[in-house]
């Protein structure tokens, strides 16, 4: 009875907000248990994906080393298939140099020295390169220096927006229409050159790296079959990439 006294007190307004505060209370505690839950699905799922991954990529690996040992014992030459990733730096300058070589590098996204980014091998970015050879270092990126890149020196455009993976959701909010959950699907996608490689490597942001520890070997001006640091280097890049992470 006193209760019901007590309650009958309180005014109507303030029986509302109680009421409302309550479902409200009720509300965000059935949110948080049910984002627990949404947070240990992804997780089992990254984590089963990462697993794929490595798979695949051991398989990718030990196929190309029966192949290579299967050529040499019956006497051949075992011819890898062509690349189809490279990565781009950006070494030198543009200070008095055509218009055409500054709009390669504006279309290749290496607007500042030392920038670089993953571009995928075609007739079209083949001729671009070698039409701004002078100016950039560029080779076949493997698995490890793909997985540093992106690590080390990750950041995606949101919005218009630098921002850094510090977490699977900003990839997540960016691809997730594509199917994109975690950073090992960024990795995978740009390493294998995947369907949607286009949307991945214009989401991630140009990779911003240091100047080479020791310097880069032999001239900048000199093209790396000369003993300089420009130009192809093919699998060499990724000393270059080592030094400048």
């Amino acid at each position: 009875l006193i209760d019901c006294c007590n309650m009958s007190s309180v005014p109507e307004l303030k029986q509302k907000k109680i009421a409302r505060d309550a479902e409200l209370k009720k509300a965000a505690a059935a949110a948080a248990t049910k984002a627990v839950a949404d947070d240990a699905e992804m997780n089992k799922n990254i984590f089963a994906k990462a697993k794929a991954y490595e798979e695949e990529y051991q398989a990718l690996e030990k196929t190309a080393i029966d192949n290579r040992r299967a050529a040499k014992a019956n006497g051949q030459i075992f011819v890898t298939p062509e690349e189809k990733l490279v990565f781009v730096i950006r070494i030198r300058g543009i200070i008095g140099v055509s218009p055409k070589v500054k709009k390669i590098l504006q279309l290749l996204r290496l607007r500042q020295i030392n920038n670089g980014v993953f571009v995928r091998i075609n007739a079209a970015t083949v001729n671009m390169l070698r039409l701004v050879e002078p100016f950039i270092a560029y080779g076949y990126p493997n698995l490890k220096s793909v997985k540093d890149l992106i690590y080390k020196r990750g950041f995606v455009k949101v919005s218009g927006q630098r921002i850094p993976i510090s977490c699977n959701t900003v990839i997540k909010a960016g691809l997730g229409d594509k199917g994109f959950e975690c950073i090992e699907d960024i990795v995978h996608e740009i390493f294998t050159v995947g369907p949607e490689f286009k949307a991945v490597a214009n989401f991630l942001w140009p990779m911003k790296l240091t100047n080479p520890r020791g310097g880069v070997i032999g001239k900048k001006l000199n093209h790396f079959n000369e003993g300089g640091a420009c130009g192809q280097q093919g699998d060499k890049i990724n000393r270059l990439i080592k030094k400048m992470l």
